[in-house]
């Protein structure tokens, strides 16, 4: 599974509008500024805070 290259193009963290990094192995999408993991499950990115994992400060790149 995998997020569309022009989809990822577009999105952008839904809290502070900032670019978004797909992992693909944890079919997560990164918001580093946040230090929020955004799940995709079925190709479909769940958008949202109370969704989102926090990331741990090693995980942050």
């Amino acid at each position: 599974m995998s997020v569309d290259k022009k989809l990822l193009a577009i999105l952008v963290c839904p809290i502070c509008k900032g670019d978004l990094t797909y992992d693909k192995q944890a079919e997560e999408l990164i918001c580093p500024i946040d230090k929020l993991a955004f799940p995709v499950k079925d190709d479909i990115p769940i958008m949202l805070e109370e969704e989102a994992r926090q990331l741990a400060e090693d995980e942050v790149s």
